[in-house]
């Protein structure tokens, strides 16, 4: 019997890794192994009965849907209007106009709509908006999913992904969680979160720090903790080898990788 399967399309914060303007540790040993390089940030529910819902739309959303073979796209939701989660959306005209012939379902942030129709006007029937509101769920396939509150200084929503048996929070782009999300998320079997900061976090208000991740998931109990959204560069360069020689401490812990899967 086929499961539907979560899976990362990047794994990266807006620089992505390797940069072309940075030559870190951490971008250097991403060009030397390309298994170590990260995309932005995005991800793709395919339903066991062959649905596809995209979660925000990369820059490098094209290379995302290559290299996953995904070839239909049957909705998308949008977290948050950022670039590194938004560039991407222009893709998606050929693919409606071409092939699919009818406008995609574009589940949005209510703040963002106006922001899309100024951005991208050649889409509006390309894509048709219906803000998702906090708390309310939705079901895509036999997954039952919840937009919920995150900190990024913008009108901004982490996922929880609940299937009969299993449960998968999303959350890339947060400072730490709301209390209400908090319990939302408790003893959850994947918290993917934010830890875009290695050591110092420039930006406490929107973003977290890899010991702020684990620490975050440790609150809520989290089955596993998937350290997502990561730039590596900064504020202390590191490579992804130290990094996991750093959480290997934390055996619930993991970092993400573009196409990492899950089973729901």
């Amino acid at each position: 019997m086929k499961e539907t399967v979560f899976t990362i399309l990047g794994s990266s914060a807006g620089t992505g890794v390797p940069s072309f303007f940075c030559g870190c540790c951490a971008c250097r040993e991403a060009a030397s192994d390309p298994t170590l390089a990260r995309s932005r940030s995005g991800a793709a529910l395919v339903a066991a009965n062959g649905g596809t819902l995209l979660i925000d739309a990369s820059p490098d959303l094209r290379g995302q849907l290559l290299r996953e073979g995904i070839k239909e796209i049957d909705q998308v939701i949008l977290t948050h209007w950022h670039y590194d989660h938004f560039g991407g959306l222009g893709e998606l005209e050929y693919y409606v106009r071409l092939q699919r012939n009818e406008p995609l379902g574009f589940a949005v942030p209510p703040s963002a709509e106006s922001q899309f129709a100024a951005a991208f006007p050649y889409m509006l029937d390309c894509l048709s908006c219906v803000p998702w509101e906090f708390g309310t769920s939705f079901r895509f396939g036999d997954i039952r999913i919840t937009p919920l509150e995150a900190n990024h200084g913008c009108e901004t929503a982490g996922l929880l992904l609940e299937s009969g048996t299993k449960r998968l929070a999303y959350f890339t782009d947060t400072a730490r969680l709301p209390e209400t999300t908090k319990k939302a998320v408790a003893e959850v079997d994947w918290l993917i979160c934010d830890a875009t900061f290695h050591d110092e976090n420039w930006f406490p208000d929107q973003h977290m720090s890899v010991d702020q991740a684990i620490e975050m998931g440790r609150e809520v109990a989290a089955r596993h903790i998937v350290l997502a959204h990561l730039a590596l560069h900064y504020a202390n360069p590191i490579t992804d080898k130290d990094l996991r020689n750093k959480i290997s401490q934390h055996p619930q812990v993991s970092l993400a990788y573009d196409g990492m899967r899950f089973g729901l």
